[in-house]
């Protein structure tokens, strides 16, 4: 992408509800491509619109929006523009949500919690490569490889274990579980172990913790 660099006038989107995030962006590509075009937005409804109306290549969004999260819009953004390439720059933690980006469609994925001089050599290696994975992301996707349900740990259960898991999150016990499907109690307790050995996980902490992460996003 080198040469295209020099020889054509690319156009950025920078997405973030956070202005002061977007300049310190823009400041660093135009160090990288001084004759960039850079549009800004603060909200995830203008993403599409802007994509499709001003023809943007390259797009640098954050994961959440105050009337939303991008995660949703990717398919769409890739729609209008096969070519474009994104890059999600977020604060939530990589090793939990890089897969489910990069299975939507986006090109790599930084995190906030980067250093300064991470975050200018990973946007250089996005807008000469059109991708950045950090040394997680990569660990992450060979994993992917040998465990597909990586991304989401939920399909490794059955839909009677996921209800179950779900009526754990919402606060029920094993009694009101029980009662509620019309089961026995010691059948309610198996379960919860199953959905706990399937999960890696020991005790209902986790267990909510996973429901809120992989259900919300």
């Amino acid at each position: 992408m080198g040469a295209e660099i020099e020889n054509k006038e690319i156009i950025f989107l920078l997405a973030d509800d956070h202005s002061i995030v977007r300049q310190g962006i823009e400041i660093i590509l135009h160090d990288i491509v001084p004759d960039a075009k850079v549009f800004h937005t603060s909200s995830l409804r203008q993403i599409v619109e802007l994509v499709e109306s001003k023809e943007v290549d390259m797009a640098i969004i954050d994961a959440h929006f105050p009337d939303g999260n991008s995660l949703h819009i990717l398919s769409e953004m890739k729609r209008i523009n096969p070519d474009i390439k994104i890059l999600i720059f977020s604060g939530l933690e990589e090793d939990l949500y890089v897969l489910k980006f990069i299975k939507a469609g986006a090109n790599g994925f930084l995190s906030k919690l980067s250093e300064e001089e991470e975050i200018r050599e990973a946007i250089s290696n996005f807008v000469k490569r059109g991708e950045y994975f950090s040394t997680t992301s990569r660990e992450l996707l060979v994993q992917l490889v040998y465990n597909p349900n990586l991304i989401n740990p939920l399909n490794s259960l059955t839909k009677r274990e996921l209800e179950i898991a779900e009526m754990y999150a919402e606060g029920l016990g094993n009694l009101e579980i029980a009662n509620k499907l019309d089961i026995k109690q010691n059948t309610v307790s198996t379960i919860k172990k199953n959905i706990f050995n399937k999960l890696k996980i020991e005790n209902l902490v986790e267990l909510i913790d996973i429901i809120k992460t992989h259900h919300n996003i």
